[in-house]
């Protein structure tokens, strides 16, 4: 009776915040005008910083990080923390280089931009490339991710006798159509502000575990609480929360030059050109409140370790529930989870529940949102079909699309199960566009002479030289370890850099001019170098209270 009661509060705490976002939601855009493509697919170039800057977050997040990269401290050390705070270098780019260009441009898609540069077969090439991996790659993924995450950490599966598949294709079911109908029928400003809400309640249950699970600890090995559990970190293994790994570690930890690096450029083109990250700060009311969005979020991404790695490095020194971890198929995966189970009191744990249920949802829902627009702006738009149609028109033919793309990623989610290794070939995809994507950009704003073919030739020398470095996986030097994949970005980044310098300078085009559209306004944030500043030392302290120097010594 004691445990039914208990699932019934978990019930309720559940369905209380996820209704409450919902409704929060339709509250805050019941007057948007979405029958015009401004309003629909940029909220009308209306968004404030804080919620680009929450909505950049969840966009970001997804519940295969929660899990993935606390699995990874798990197994190595704080080092997987690069990919938090490491962001913040790159979203001041976004706030000091690109979003000013952008948004003086009038952008709505990253593919338009390059169209008005390079031509229309460009932007053809990117958006049809884009548009396909989201719907029939990212999305499934997404789904078949989130829904994983979900059944290991509540033992979703028990409700249909154990079986993962009939629990994965309910939940991606579930996910799909509450994540459709914020994607579909509610816009981006739909997406924006839930995701808002939904990054509040996650940095206050983030926070809440690594505290409870230190408290928890402290108890378990023989102290009173808290503090503890953190004395207990700190003379047990204390190379565990050192972040700075060998130049030659091997996987999931990342080298330490990587982060000034390869990590560095992947990072531009996910926060600075991915249009499901971008589009977010192109709906922005002004280019001030777009750099605080965009700063904002680089300080929020500085405090990601506190819930997304160092959960980890407690699951790793808690004797409760080593068992668990490491006799489950994929201990890395089950170490996030068996904590979860394990420390969070029931009276939270519906609320924790509905937080992760958003993750999942802003991730599923920002990328449905973003293969809609490039599909509707930058390939149905310019098409034999879509020509001399309405905003009305453009904005039902969106809809459409996403109907339709949210379905087929639903089917396909639970079969994803099957096909192991879908989510490192996901991975490799994304790469295999990075570097492309992120040099085309940089020849718009860059390269202004560089010739229209250039972004064709940088992609077939990508394709193939990257291609060719993941197939023979070379190691590194003495050892039987593969090199980093970001290592190959390190090096083939400055090299296409000179290649379109050189095309410049040999076989120049007209000289293009940036345009000025008169969007929004241009007057950056006054404080906008004070918050850069405080944001590098920020990354900095983090660094070294993370190292041999300090707690890792």
């Amino acid at each position: 009776m004691g445990f039914f009661n208990s699932m019934i509060w978990v019930v309720i705490s559940f369905l209380f915040f996820t209704v409450m976002v919902a409704v929060i939601s339709s509250l805050k855009t019941k007057d948007d005008k979405l029958d015009t493509a401004d309003g629909y697919f940029l909220a009308s170039r209306s968004l404030p910083g804080y919620v680009i800057a929450g909505s950049l977050l969840l966009t970001n997040l997804s519940a295969e990080q929660l899990v993935g990269l606390n699995g990874q401290s798990w197994q190595t050390n704080m080092s997987p923390s690069a990919f938090e705070v490491g962001s913040i270098f790159t979203l001041l780019f976004l706030a000091h280089y690109f979003l000013p260009r952008y948004l003086k441009m009038g952008t709505s898609t990253i593919p338009a931009m390059m169209e008005e540069r390079f031509g229309k077969g460009v932007k053809l090439m990117f958006s049809a490339i884009i548009v396909l991996m989201y719907s029939f790659l990212n999305l499934p993924v997404i789904l078949y991710s989130g829904a994983v995450a979900f059944v290991r950490i509540f033992n979703f599966d028990t409700l249909f006798g154990g079986n993962l598949f009939m629990a994965v294709a309910v939940l991606s079911v579930v996910i799909g159509i509450v994540g459709g109908c914020y994607a579909i029928f509610g816009g981006l400003k739909a997406v924006a502000v839930s995701d808002t809400i939904n990054g509040i309640g996650l940095l206050i249950a983030g926070f809440l575990i690594p505290f409870i699970a230190l408290a928890v600890l402290g108890k378990e090995t023989g102290g009173s609480g808290m503090l503890d559990g953190w004395l207990y970190i700190l003379h047990n293994e204390p190379e565990k929360l050192n972040a700075w790994s060998a130049w030659n570690s091997a996987q999931p930890n990342l080298p330490w030059p990587l982060i000034f690096t390869g990590m560095l450029f992947s990072n531009l083109y996910w926060w600075c050109t991915n249009q499901s990250f971008v589009q977010r700060s192109l709906a922005a009311k002004n280019l001030a409140e777009g750099q605080k969005g965009a700063i904002y979020c680089g300080f929020l991404k500085c405090i990601g370790p506190l819930y997304l790695i160092f959960p980890g490095i407690i699951a790793y020194h808690m004797p409760a529930i080593q068992d668990i971890i490491n006799n489950s198929a994929s201990p890395i995966d089950m170490a996030y989870p068996a904590l979860i189970a394990h420390v969070v009191p029931t009276p939270i744990m519906g609320f924790f529940a509905a937080v992760l249920f958003g993750a999942i949802l802003s991730s599923f829902n920002s990328v449905l949102n973003s293969a809609c627009t490039m599909f509707t702006l930058d390939i149905y738009k310019d098409s034999k079909y879509g020509k001399g149609k309405t905003d009305a028109q453009l904005v039902k033919v969106s809809k459409t699309y996403g109907i339709f793309a949210g379905i087929i990623a639903i089917i396909i989610a639970p079969f994803v199960m099957y096909a192991n290794g879908i989510t490192t070939f996901l991975n490799s995809l994304a790469n295999f566009l990075s570097l492309p994507v992120l040099c085309t950009v940089l020849g718009v704003m860059w390269f202004r002479r560089a010739p229209k073919f250039t972004p064709y030739l940088i992609t077939i020398i990508h394709f193939v030289v990257y291609g060719a470095f993941l197939l023979i996986a070379p190691c590194y030097p003495g050892t039987t370890e593969p090199i980093h994949y970001l290592y190959a970005m390190a090096v083939l980044f400055p090299v296409y850099l000179v290649i379109m310098f050189v095309l410049s300078k040999v076989c120049p085009s007209e000289e293009y001019v940036v345009p000025d559209v008169g969007a929004v306004d241009l007057q950056p944030w006054k404080y906008r170098w004070h918050l850069t500043i405080l944001g590098l030392a920020v990354a900095a302290i983090f660094y070294f209270v993370f190292s041999p120097l300090c707690l890792a010594a």
